[in-house]
């Protein structure tokens, strides 16, 4: 079973996959070779599991930049991107002499015109089929996806960058991938606003794109759908991404060292777990967009549901206790364990919570809304800054309130620099101990 829900972004990936690579290698029984590129690689691990792969008779996946040994009675599915790198090293694989029988090669999206003649001209004769899926997202969630391009705001803001329209252009076709995959020809809007042109930019390219795509495609040309695709700059909101949110899946991933969604606890014994934050685990896809409130109060009242089925004595739920309901009930240790792993993350949470996060959270709220919790106005948003620069938090969180305090004055403000620590503000590098920020009219 693909990983993931019935429906949703994942699934609809994972069927668009096997309709296309898998249905055309199905035609023959023999195993084959699929071999990625590190894209492909993190969007087949997104939506299916190799056993998955096996099912559909894939015997073995290899990277296409490793080292491989040849297997040249084999035939190797590629599924890359659309890249001189790769399409350099699917030459490599066949030229001088070739590690496989043949090869069906699938690119992610559109394959420039230089690199299929390069490819066709070296390794014609071993290709058997050449398709362009276009699937150059990665879906992280039923209803989320990425462009997966951590570079793309420096690349678009930077005053000094040279790649900007190009950066533009690959989200354009990334997201022209996305509608194709959903079948949907949106109408496309943007927020109009003169300080704000990548919003502009990108929508035209995206509805330029998305017109091109649906007038080459086979199937006929589609007319306009009810969608509606919004594109919106970051600095339609600068806020949000620097507040401390409260949500169980944002505080987690904010507060705890969580690691390609894998969330690392350790047990009663004292030996280190494993747990994977993803679409199987059910519980997780339940609670992660509640309130941490919400969740530390459902969690434990699930236990005891559980544990008043096998009349197990009412109380307070914790590790310990759970761990002793787990040795005397063997039937249901799979959902104890999957209760604990929540039960464990949504302490560690909540530690942060009370630890440090309280406080951040009262002065943040203050900065970004201009009021107190009261509605009162605050009229000097240094009196609110100060206590947080002044206090033992990280310096990270120090970072997050003094660029909250810029924001609360449309940034007009000035940092004095000292001695010390290093400190990003905006693109600008100053190096602080003590902040001494005043208001400053023209910058």
């Amino acid at each position: 079973m693909a990983a993931g829900l019935d429906h949703g972004l994942k699934r609809t990936v994972w069927n668009r996959i096997k309709d296309t690579i898998i249905a055309d290698c199905k035609k023959s029984e023999v195993w084959k070779i699929l071999i990625l590129d590190p894209f492909t690689t993190k969007l087949l691990t997104s939506c299916c599991k190799m056993s998955d792969l096996m099912e559909e008779r894939i015997t073995i996946v290899e990277d296409l930049f490793k080292s491989r040994e040849p297997v040249p009675e084999m035939k190797a599915i590629y599924f890359m991107s659309p890249t001189s790198k790769c399409v350099d090293a699917f030459i490599a694989d066949f030229k001088p002499k070739p590690k496989y029988k043949s090869a069906c090669v699938y690119f992610t999206d559109y394959c420039p015109n230089d690199l299929f003649n390069n490819m066709k001209a070296c390794c014609a004769k071993y290709i058997r089929i050449c398709k362009e899926m276009n699937i150059s997202f990665l879906p992280q969630e039923a209803q989320v996806f990425t462009c997966d391009d951590p570079g793309a705001f420096q690349r678009i803001y930077s005053p000094h960058s040279q790649d900007k329209r190009k950066t533009l252009e690959k989200l354009a076709d990334q997201l022209v991938t996305l509608c194709a995959t959903l079948n949907e020809f949106p109408g496309v809007r943007y927020k109009k606003d003169s300080n704000m042109v990548n919003a502009k930019t990108l929508a035209e390219l995206v509805d330029n794109k998305l017109s091109r795509h649906y007038e080459l495609d086979e199937s006929g040309k589609k007319e306009k759908t009810q969608a509606q695709l919004l594109i919106l700059e970051r600095g339609f909101d600068p806020v949000s991404p620097i507040l401390h949110e409260l949500t169980y899946q944002a505080m987690a991933y904010d507060l705890i060292d969580i690691q390609n969604d894998t969330y690392k606890y350790k047990s009663k014994d004292g030996s280190e777990k494993h747990a994977l934050l993803n679409e199987d685990d059910m519980l997780w896809v339940k609670l992660r967009h509640k309130h941490i409130a919400e969740v530390s109060e459902q969690i434990p009242k699930m236990v005891k549901e559980i544990s008043a089925s096998k009349k197990q004595p009412d109380g307070k739920i914790t590790i310990n206790n759970l761990a002793q309901m787990m040795k005397k009930m063997p039937a249901f240790r799979k959902q104890l364990t999957e209760k604990t792993v929540h039960l464990q993350l949504a302490e560690d949470c909540m530690k942060h919570f009370s630890n440090n996060v309280e406080k951040l959270c009262k002065a943040e709220q203050d900065l970004a809304v201009g009021s107190d919790v009261d509605g009162t106005k605050v009229k000097d948003p240094m009196r609110t800054l100060l206590p947080v620069l002044l206090n033992p938090f990280s310096k990270h969180d120090k970072i997050r309130a003094v660029l909250l305090y810029i924001f609360s004055l449309n940034g007009e403000a000035f940092i004095s620099p000292c001695k010390s620590q290093p400190v990003l503000i905006g693109l600008y590098i100053f190096t602080v101990e003590v902040f001494s920020v005043t208001r400053y009219e023209t910058i």
